[in-house]
């Protein structure tokens, strides 16, 4: 069980998102869509793992180990191992993006990259997010906002 209740992670998420210029109801909605909200949540990518990883392992680029962690998704916002080592995460390991404050603050990183390539076109910005993978996904997360209006968390 985490030790930071659902309403304090909203805040967390509400806070970050605001440092990094996002709208914070689409953080949040990406967070619930991504993870309902479990900061221990990972997910295995196996398509992933054969398509990117496998041919960096086979040249030698990396272990076993950290091939099989670049393809999987981390923590609340369920950041890919490779997206976050493409973008500059260097801790020793990817499960530390199961840290709320870590996790949620390198997810805006990226995610505020994707808004920026989208040009601000948010749905855009969720299939890049999405990989594409889930045709509805953008509508499923933006759908999802209207649970995290700026009221406080009770």
């Amino acid at each position: 069980m985490p030790d930071i209740v659902q309403p304090e992670l909203i805040e967390l998420a509400r806070r970050i998102a605001a440092s990094h210029g996002i709208d914070p109801q689409l953080v949040c909605a990406v967070i619930e869509q991504e993870s309902a909200w479990n900061p221990w949540a990972v997910r295995y990518e196996p398509g992933f793992l054969s398509r990117y990883i496998a041919p960096l392992y086979t040249a030698g680029k990396f272990s076993a180990t950290e091939a099989y962690t670049r393809a999987m998704s981390w923590g609340l916002m369920q950041v890919m191992g490779q997206v976050a080592r493409e973008s500059g995460f260097d801790e020793a390991s990817l499960a530390e993006l199961c840290d709320p404050v870590t996790g949620i603050d390198f997810g805006c990183k990226i995610l505020a990259k994707r808004l920026a390539r989208s040009k601000g076109d948010v749905s855009a910005a969720l299939q890049a997010w999405n990989g594409g993978a889930d045709a509805n996904y953008s509508a499923e997360v933006l759908a999802r906002t209207r649970n995290y209006s700026s009221k406080p968390v009770v």
